[in-house]
């Protein structure tokens, strides 16, 4: 995290060294990526504001990037209406897409990007069962060759699915999510994970929850 902050730090400095609104816009949603996995929601959405101040002068590609984490903004402030109206008008901007800018093209090369980001906001609002429909969606259309990227989303489907009360299915979607993060050694894979753990305390001393801790620990050793 530190290491994160630092360098987004120095790409804020150098977009505004630049003058270029579209990488000033870039740096802040950055600097709004790092505040989120803080759990800092006021700053996320201060951050893609400030971001969004002058949208009609950023193409596309650049409002989405900032829209979409000022949705998970909204998330860790409980807004869900903040975060459906920014992914709708977000899914509405993806077919304007059309810019050559090197940088920030995950809507264009991920499978269901933005409701990958609504499912992930949906989870953490505390919405399982409409979270786990999402993930199932979005799992349908990811390639088995994005091996980190199916990783993160069953392991954030597992918590979902905890979250809405059925320990037995997370259980099972676990399973494959522990394979590839033993298989790939993803350290945020791990991270999400350890988030399952924590949905699935009220059944830690279940045979569910032990067996649980069992698959875990190639990745998360014997913490609880």
């Amino acid at each position: 995290m530190e290491g994160a902050s630092f360098w987004r730090g120095m790409t804020q400095e150098m977009a505004m060294r630049a003058r270029d609104p579209h990488l000033i816009a870039y740096s802040l949603v950055n600097q709004a990526q790092v505040r989120t996995d803080l759990g800092d929601g006021c700053a996320v959405i201060d951050l893609c504001e400030a971001a969004l101040e002058n949208s009609g002068r950023l193409t596309p590609k650049v409002r989405i990037m900032a829209m979409q984490q000022q949705a998970h903004g909204a998330s860790l402030t409980k807004d869900r209406g903040a975060v459906d109206r920014l992914l709708d008008h977000a899914t509405g901007l993806l077919v304007q897409v059309d810019d050559d800018l090197p940088w920030g093209n995950a809507c264009r090369r991920t499978p269901g990007y933005l409701e990958v980001q609504r499912a992930t906001c949906y989870g953490r609002l505390g919405l399982g069962s409409e979270a786990v429909s999402l993930w199932e969606q979005v799992l349908e259309a990811v390639p088995e060759t994005a091996r980190r990227d199916r990783g993160v989303y069953l392991a954030r489907h597992a918590t979902a699915a905890a979250r809405s009360g059925d320990p037995d299915h997370a259980l099972e979607i676990a399973q494959n999510a522990v394979n590839i993060a033993v298989e790939t050694q993803s350290a945020r894979m791990e991270a999400e994970l350890r988030q399952l753990t924590r949905a699935m305390t009220p059944w830690k001393d279940a045979p569910v929850g032990l067996t649980l801790t069992q698959i875990l620990s190639p990745v998360c050793g014997e913490e609880r």
